[in-house]
């Protein structure tokens, strides 16, 4: 026999001992009081109901739910669970008899994030538990501590917004990239300017009022110094541009055409056409295709930007209406704001309903005493679950 072979087999012993001696024990518990566990579905020796719960935990304690009823019994392993599914019966153990559930059974997140259950969290009910929870209600939490921060987070929200903002930016740019180099990251040779400045520049210098445009004669003078930062930025397009044509043609395939400089490549070749062109015409077209790209919003962050903003406004229109009733839109909305903001409010806590960060909370309860509810009995030590999700 392979030490392998006898490694399973004994492990395979050791786990059928264990379960039999937490049968008996298990039974032992229930059998002094005259009231039935919980109903629920029977299990499978040593893997009790593991294998009813899949991917997605929470669903499949809702089905379970409406065959058992909002309280029943399931041993998920060796350990004994009791799962609650409805407002009412998460009541009667979160608030009603609150001190016979607040254990906290001992796991692997317990031991290695809480330093072995010392946080406020995972720390079973107990005078340790009261003094740090003291400590953190008066000392961290506190409504004056929790104000003095404001500064801090209005400036993080504003840091937020910004890159946000950059975000959008970078997104629309690599696309606008992609589709028309093939590559979201160029860069040029001589400045490190990279594409996303480039364009950005150019599309600045095309929006400024230039006198020269309407009195030619002044156009020599230079009044405004925006001929000079047009030669320079023709000058980066023209380097980045050559630059683009370049890397293609060295990898060009006529039958495997990427993005539109590829197209524009093929069409070079192509012998039947009225019209000529070449690297110019490229670069020509090149710098048209991002003018029509800014003009859709792809290569400017501002136009991108506020048709989301608008996208979103139309989506949520009765919190736009509230929030330009109550605050107007002139301003950032202030944390002293929220109180007055019910219809926010209730878009929020229904976001969290639907879509609940939790599903059966971050921390498992444990009964610490025997206790019987709605005439079932919840022995000492059994796991208690709120499925928050289907409440």
């Amino acid at each position: 026999m392979s030490s392998m072979t006898f490694t399973w087999i004994s492990s395979f012993l050791f786990l059928l001992l264990a379960y039999i001696i937490h049968a008996y024990k298990s039974k032992s518990k229930s059998n002094h009081k005259h009231k039935p566990l919980p109903p629920g579905p029977k299990g499978l020796p040593i893997l009790g109901n593991l294998l009813m719960i899949g991917e997605f935990p929470h669903r499949d304690l809702h089905h379970l739910s409406t065959q058992y009823g909002p309280i029943f019994y399931i041993r998920l392993g060796f350990i004994p669970t009791i799962v609650v599914s409805t407002p009412q019966t998460a009541d009667l153990f979160l608030k009603t008899h609150d001190l016979s559930f607040a254990g906290r059974p001992f796991s692997s997140t317990s031991r290695y994030i809480s330093y072995d259950q010392k946080n406020l969290t995972f720390a079973t009910y107990g005078p340790y538990w009261r003094n740090i929870r003291k400590l953190c209600t008066l000392k961290l939490l506190s409504s004056n501590k929790v104000e003095s921060f404001r500064s801090m987070r209005s400036t993080e929200l504003g840091l937020f917004i910004t890159s946000l903002k950059h975000a959008v930016l970078s997104l629309s740019t690599d696309m606008s990239c992609l589709m028309v180099f093939g590559n979201k990251s160029m860069k040029s040779n001589d400045d490190h300017k990279g594409f996303q400045d480039v364009v950005h520049e150019g599309m600045k210098l095309a929006e400024i009022f230039n006198i020269a445009d309407y009195i030619p004669y002044i156009g020599l003078l230079d009044v405004q110094g925006l001929g000079k930062r047009m030669k320079e930025a023709s000058k980066v397009f023209d380097e980045l541009f050559e630059k683009i044509i370049d890397e293609h043609v060295k990898v060009f395939d006529k039958d495997n055409q990427k993005d539109f400089v590829d197209v524009m490549l093929a069409f070079m070749d192509e012998k039947d056409t009225d019209f000529f062109i070449d690297s110019s015409n490229i670069k020509a077209i090149i710098s048209n295709l991002l003018l029509l790209l800014r003009e859709f919003g792809l290569s400017k962050y501002e136009s991108l930007f506020f048709i989301l903003t608008w996208i979103i406004s139309a989506l949520l229109k009765k919190v736009q209406e509230e929030l330009q009733r109550v605050i107007g839109l002139d301003r950032i909305v202030e944390e002293s704001d929220l109180p007055n903001l019910e219809y926010l409010d209730m878009v929020i806590k229904e976001s969290m309903r639907l879509y609940p960060v939790a599903p059966l909370l971050f921390v498992r309860h444990e009964a610490m005493e025997d206790t019987i509810i709605n005439g079932f009995l919840i022995p000492k030590t059994y796991r208690i679950i709120i499925n928050s999700w289907e409440i």
